[in-house]
């Protein structure tokens, strides 16, 4: 994200109790399709704002929480699309996850994992064959020197376990602020915001912050939100960013915040063409996560090398 817990995604009305889920997948089809016409309805009949005297703090507030609030109902179940099972593993997959996919990732990290389940293991693995294991990501030489570092450092200096504070994460090679975010949102509980590139270009594009710098953006974001939210809406944003609000053609047609948005009319503003813009779930199409979570309204996504 990069830089993000795993898991974290019949129709008879007299259907026994084995039925259950089969109800469960109508009910979410059925909420699915309504949200779907909702958002077409909402889009179609935003305008674009209107230039007016400059928003005051308290007005930016109020429209980043409202934002805000409308993406939780439209992603109620956004989460990390890295799939793992413990810290370790999301800290790996955060690092891989850098000029990549999660999907990419996802697809690879099974048999790293299979072949390296600890810190101790990885750490000593040869860094030829870390590198084949890791080759489908990208970089994949200067991502197994990071690999075979942090795993080293974890064994070295902290007992072969992830740490869970802020400061001894970024000491680790290979790991910055956003990484840190992700590893301690999603695997501790704490609070933070992933700045990766979709969050970053939907908080300039809705007037939250002009900063280009990450750690700037971070602490003009933070001061908009009470901590607790930060890293649901990091999910939030960065699910909106991959599936509505593209880099190069946003579907600002098919948006449900496009009432909101200062920067509505940039992308495709005719709601059928920008509906075949959308991506993932919201396109009909798998997710990110091999494992997605229960509550996940998409299909999840093929293992590598898988047909189709």
């Amino acid at each position: 994200m990069g830089e993000q817990a795993r898991a974290e995604p019949a129709n008879a009305a007299k259907a026994p109790k084995s039925a259950q889920p089969t109800k469960t997948a109508k009910t979410a089809k059925t909420a699915k399709t309504a949200k779907t016409a909702k958002t077409a309805k909402t889009a179609k009949s935003a305008k674009p704002a209107k230039p007016s005297r400059p928003e005051s703090q308290l007005a930016l507030v109020r429209r980043a929480r409202r934002i805000n609030r409308e993406l939780a109902d439209v992603y109620p179940y956004a989460h990390p699309e890295l799939d793992f099972e413990n810290p370790f593993q999301l800290l790996v997959a955060t690092v891989l996850s850098a000029q990549t996919t999660d999907l990419r990732v996802n697809q690879t990290t099974p048999a790293l994992f299979a072949a390296y389940p600890t810190p101790e293991d990885m750490a000593a693995a040869d860094p030829e064959a870390l590198e084949q294991l890791i080759r489908p990501t990208g970089f994949f030489r200067a991502k197994a020197k990071s690999l075979l570092g942090l795993s080293a450092a974890l064994r070295d200096r902290f007992d072969g376990e992830v740490p869970g504070r802020l400061k001894d994460l970024v000491t680790l090679p290979g790991v910055g602020r956003k990484t840190a975010n992700v590893v301690l949102g999603n695997a501790f509980g704490v609070p933070g915001l992933t700045v990766d590139t979709h969050f970053g270009r939907l908080v300039r594009r809705w007037k939250w912050t002009d900063q280009e710098d990450p750690e700037k953006v971070e602490a003009e974001i933070a001061a908009l939100f009470p901590k607790s939210e930060w890293t649901m809406l990091s999910h939030r944003i960065i699910f909106h960013g991959r599936r509505v609000c593209h880099a190069r053609k946003p579907a600002c047609g098919a948006c449900p915040i496009a009432p909101l948005c200062p920067a509505y009319g940039e992308g495709e503003i005719d709601p059928d063409k920008a509906k075949k813009l959308l991506k993932y779930e919201m396109g009909g199409q798998p997710g990110q996560r091999l494992r997605p979570p229960a509550d996940y309204p998409g299909s999840p996504a093929a293992p590598l090398g898988a047909a189709g």
